[in-house]
């Protein structure tokens, strides 16, 4: 091959090759989903597209516990549009008790058995072995910070749940959280991996740990 091939080779910019370095380097950061450490967070990225903001690695800690206390030894957990706490549960490897993960987003049937498509316009919409009061705890975070997505989560929440409920949303659906499922607002302060501009709390139906310090 001649000089003069060599220059019809198309060369990357020295931009082009910065962002394909650090696109390379990203990639090596977020594991295989089917690895070991498919239940890490993270391990699947948001998709903001669909409402998805993470919770920190140490308030889906707080949120996986206090699900394992109120559920009990053979216990089972719902985790509603929770992928987070659902995944840390699973990090946990907590052999004491079940877990379903409801959830929009299809990446997440990586899981197998344990992912139940989930939308929360359908609140009903279930496989027929989704048997209603099946669940100990009900955990849900609604993806969306509205009256009408809170409503439809709720009516998912009521069919699950044998009783138990934790609810994650904004401070100011306070009054209709109570009014649709009577939980009140605990002590605990959940977080995200990234900072929301809105107030976000924690709420229950029963005595929770998430009112006591750790």
């Amino acid at each position: 091959m001649s000089d003069s091939d060599d220059d019809d080779v198309p060369q990357l910019s020295s931009h082009a090759l910065a962002a394909l370095q650090e696109f390379y380097a990203e990639q090596k950061q977020h594991p295989d989903p089917n690895g070991d450490d498919k239940y890490n967070i993270g391990v699947i990225e948001e998709n903001w597209q669909l409402s998805q903001f993470w919770y920190s690695q140490e308030t889906a800690l707080r949120l996986a516990k206090e699900a394992i206390a109120a559920a009990g030894e053979g216990g089972r957990v719902a985790c509603v549009s929770t992928p987070s706490v659902y995944q840390k549960l699973r990090e946990l490897r907590s052999k004491l008790l079940s877990v379903c993960l409801f959830e929009f987003d299809r990446r997440f049937a990586v899981y197998g058995e344990d992912f139940i498509f989930y939308d929360y316009s359908r609140p009903l919409d279930f496989p027929g072995d989704v048997a209603a009061h099946s669940f100990d705890v009900v955990i849900a975070d609604p993806p969306y910070l509205s009256v009408d997505c809170l409503r439809k989560t709720a009516e998912t929440v009521r069919y699950l749940t044998r009783g138990k409920i934790l609810l994650c949303t904004g401070a100011v659906l306070k009054e209709e959280a109570a009014r649709l499922l009577g939980v009140t607002p605990c002590r605990f302060l959940p977080t995200h991996c990234r900072v929301l501009a809105n107030e976000f709390c924690c709420y229950a139906n029963y005595d929770s740990g998430l009112d006591h310090d750790v």
